[in-house]
């Protein structure tokens, strides 16, 4: 009962709005973390928020690749394609992910559709041009090969889909008018979706429980940190690599009107509730600077 009660003004100010949920590849693979989340999102769904899935790769996209004699290329967190990585992209991505992860959902009474971002332009997108990337202090010129910065999301499509009940679930492929085929970063097309809808929260899924002071210590999570705060993380060293794409994703999503990302553990059971219906919150929320 003490539960309801801090849920209920949570409740009264979620209902009908747009969550745009984003899992990491980590939690796709751990089929129990998997059945987790999955229950979480069942019960945000029956509570009346309006949600939006995407889903990376990451980690399967890699161990298929290595199988196939593909090598993996990346660049501060940011995967380099190749046209064959391209090829392994697509088959996991619009393939066994995906086909699992909708598995999943629809295995805890979730009414999901599967999605790419090339159905009906969902994600229309350019090619990358070469760019000066920094890693480990060092900058460099990097062309990320048939990777797509996204120029814009059919929002028309999804808000079709929630209308009508369904829940959308996104791998982050994307296209253009000439029929070629892109990879997005999922982070970036979570924040691109979540922008394009003005949705209420970004929420990343991921195997760590939110931005740490410490990479080496899962307490040292920061709960609460402003978009000004971030960037003083990455300038000094303590974000790097693979949460880079997260928070780069974060910023332009609160920039275009997202009120607020969270970042949280997709392996501690109730964290995405905990997160949502609580005021301490189980992972770190990021806000503009004139957020209470």
């Amino acid at each position: 009962m003490d539960a309801l009660r801090t849920a209920a003004p949570f409740l009264s100010q979620f209902r009908g709005q747009a969550f745009v949920v984003k899992l990491g590849g980590e939690v796709l693979e751990a089929p129990a973390a998997l059945r987790n989340v999955a229950e979480q999102l069942a019960l945000l769904w029956h509570l009346g928020m309006r949600l939006v899935v995407v889903h990376g790769g990451g980690t399967a996209i890699d161990e298929f690749s290595q199988k196939l004699g593909v090598r993996v290329k990346k660049f501060a967190g940011r995967r380099v394609t190749s046209d064959e990585a391209l090829d392994v992209v697509k088959m996991t991505l619009a393939g066994q992910t995906h086909v699992d992860l909708l598995a999943a959902l629809r295995g805890v009474g979730l009414p999901v559709v599967g999605l790419t971002g090339l159905d009906a332009g969902l994600l229309t997108a350019h090619k990358r041009p070469p760019v000066e990337i920094e890693e480990d202090g060092e900058k460099r010129e990097v062309d990320f090969g048939w990777v797509g910065d996204v120029d814009s999301v059919n929002v028309d499509l999804l808000k079709h889909q929630l209308d009508g009940g369904y829940l959308p679930v996104v791998a982050p492929l994307s296209g253009n008018s000439e029929g070629h085929v892109f990879n997005t970063n999922a982070d970036t097309a979570a924040a691109e979706i979540a922008a394009a809808m003005k949705a209420e929260k970004l929420i990343f899924v991921l195997s760590v429980p939110g931005v740490l002071r410490d990479v080496e210590n899962p307490s040292s999570v920061v709960p609460f940190l402003k978009l000004s705060e971030v960037e003083a993380l990455i300038h000094d060293g303590t974000v790097s690599k693979g949460m880079l794409p997260k928070l780069a994703a974060t910023r332009k999503a609160i920039e275009r009107g997202v009120h607020s990302v969270h970042l949280i553990s997709g392996l501690a059971p109730d964290a995405l509730l905990t997160e949502v219906f609580t005021n301490e919150g189980s992972g770190t929320m990021i806000r503009q600077e004139d957020s209470a």
